[in-house]
């Protein structure tokens, strides 16, 4: 794991952001607190409709039974399951365990999930037999002792007693490895610890003080805000927990209209999408009268529009390794809100290195990834995170992102990693060169645009080609290319290197 300063932990004791809490404490307590609050999941495969006590009632159970299996405090469990009640009641039954729970996206495919399996190594694998294009696959689960499929075999797995305890685990150890795409070929293991994980759901509920009413969570459980978002700040705050397991904008305004849900922001897309559709009318208003933009590119017409619509918008920046960097609060200036991606949060330290890419440290810092290289190359000595995005500086003390130096693209909120993409562009025929970059998309903020650099004769493809290639290597349909230009060569360093940053800049004129 990466060096943390005997003096900067010392610090973050000192002035209460770190605690001797585990999640399990975190989670008990507010549950306790708030046993007859909503839970429920506007399904159209599997609603749900109880309270926080029936659902930690499954999760004791769950809990208890894993137990009996041999299951406990430091085990790897990993989900992979759709906004349902049992990716709430297998992680909150993790933390109770003080296991290291393991959230996977539910639409990775194959590839992805084979190789996040083989790298966690879980005791535990729980997911479901069938969901869009999940489909469970025994071969790819076989090597976990303990798999459970909701659908088929998840309640064989349930005590009949729940387990009423939660078990001591180490504040400082890690609890959660959330897999992100970036500069790599295959997902990154990020690896947060009770500490940061606890920091970070304070500072979330902190940060969100004005009431939003009650919040429709969209963004999937298995991204590390959704799991946050719909997992832990709702218990903590002790407010009720609205999921859905598909984004359906139509299905979301009737809600907010039949329930009186709300909507509180994420990626941009859960926004401009109900804006777009011919059912919003101003009486959707009142449910989106307070948006937090971040977890993508945030553009800065999106912005001005909401404030156009008399919606309070305000911008933050992050990622799965350091979750909750700067942000802006609902009643900071306009011109912060709107055009800044904030100040450093509460314990958060920002500083530019010389050619400004953005370092930061804080007490919701992860502890590094799974693979030990990748952590030497992005935290140093001192305990900085090296984050490979671009920024600058206001007088005031407030960022803006202007750039990235790392090979991902931001697509709705879920990263692509561009290497990733381009290793799979160039096993197809006739293809000499793939670079892969972000560019604009008024939807989701950013998208995945292919450059090509063909062998002689042979043609570009047509992108139905491409996505079926990718569908055959098992490639999750959010990192298929959506654009795809040919060049006879690209911009280069001396040595031959491709300059990406001039890619994106031809491409934007």
């Amino acid at each position: 794991m990466r060096t943390i300063p005997a003096e900067l932990a010392q610090r973050y004791h000192d002035e209460g952001w770190w605690t001797t809490d585990t999640l399990g404490d975190l989670l008990a307590r507010g549950l306790a607190a708030a046993p007859d609050a909503e839970f429920r999941v506007h399904s159209a495969v599997r609603p749900y409709t109880g309270t926080f006590a029936e659902v930690e009632h499954t999760a004791r159970r769950l809990a208890a039974g894993l137990a009996a299996r041999g299951v406990g405090p430091g085990d790897v469990v990993a989900m992979q399951l759709p906004n349902w009640m049992e990716a709430a009641a297998t992680f909150w039954a993790s933390a109770l365990l003080g296991a290291v729970v393991v959230p996977v996206v539910h639409f990775y495919g194959r590839k992805e999930l084979t190789h996040i399996l083989g790298d966690a190594k879980p005791r535990v694998f729980i997911t479901a037999e069938s969901f869009g294009h999940l489909q469970f696959d025994a071969e790819v689960a076989a090597e976990v002792p303990i798999v459970g499929v909701v659908g088929r075999d998840f309640e064989d797995l349930l005590a009949a007693d729940p387990m009423p305890e939660v078990l001591p685990a180490d504040p400082a150890g890690p609890t959660l490895i959330a897999y992100t795409s970036g500069t790599t070929s295959v997902p990154k293991g990020v690896v947060h610890s009770h500490r940061s994980l606890v920091h970070e759901t304070y500072q979330l509920v902190g940060q969100n003080r004005r009431d939003t009413g009650k919040m429709l969570t969209a963004t999937p459980v298995g991204h590390f805000i959704g799991m946050v978002g719909a997992l832990l700040m709702p218990v903590l705050s002790g407010t009720a927990i609205n999921l859905t397991d598909v984004w359906d904008p139509g299905k979301a305004l009737a809600l907010m209209k039949s329930d009186g849900l709300s909507i509180g922001g994420g990626p941009p897309y859960f926004v401009t999408s109900l804006l777009e559709h011919p059912d919003f009318t101003t009486e959707h208003l009142a449910g989106v009268r307070t948006v937090g933009l971040g977890g993508s590119t945030v553009p800065v017409a999106v912005t001005e529009r909401l404030d156009a619509m008399g919606i309070v918008a305000f911008r933050s920046y992050g990622s799965t390794e350091h979750p909750s960097i700067t942000g802006s609060r609902w009643d900071a200036p306009k011109s912060k809100r709107l055009y800044t991606d904030g100040c450093p949060l509460s314990g958060v330290e920002v500083r530019l290195a010389e050619d400004g890419e953005i370092l930061s440290r804080g007490p919701d810092l992860c502890l590094g990834y799974t693979d030990d290289a990748l952590t030497a190359r992005a935290f140093d000595d001192q305990g900085w995170y090296h984050t490979g995005d671009i920024g600058v500086f206001d007088d005031d003390g407030y960022l803006t992102i202007t750039d990235r130096k790392a090979d991902v693209i931001i697509r709705g909120g879920e990263n692509i990693s561009a290497v990733e993409v381009e290793e799979t562009l160039l096993s197809m025929p006739g293809i000499a060169e793939a670079v892969v970059v972000a560019t604009p998309n008024p939807r989701l903020g950013e998208q995945a645009t292919a450059v090509l650099r063909m062998l002689p004769g042979h043609p570009i493809p047509e992108l139905d080609d491409v996505r079926a290639h990718f569908a055959s290597c098992g490639m999750a349909r959010q990192k298929w290319p959506e654009q795809l230009v040919a060049v006879e060569d690209f911009p280069r360093t001396a040595s031959g290197k491709v300059q990406k940053y001039k890619v994106r800049r031809d491409l934007a004129d």
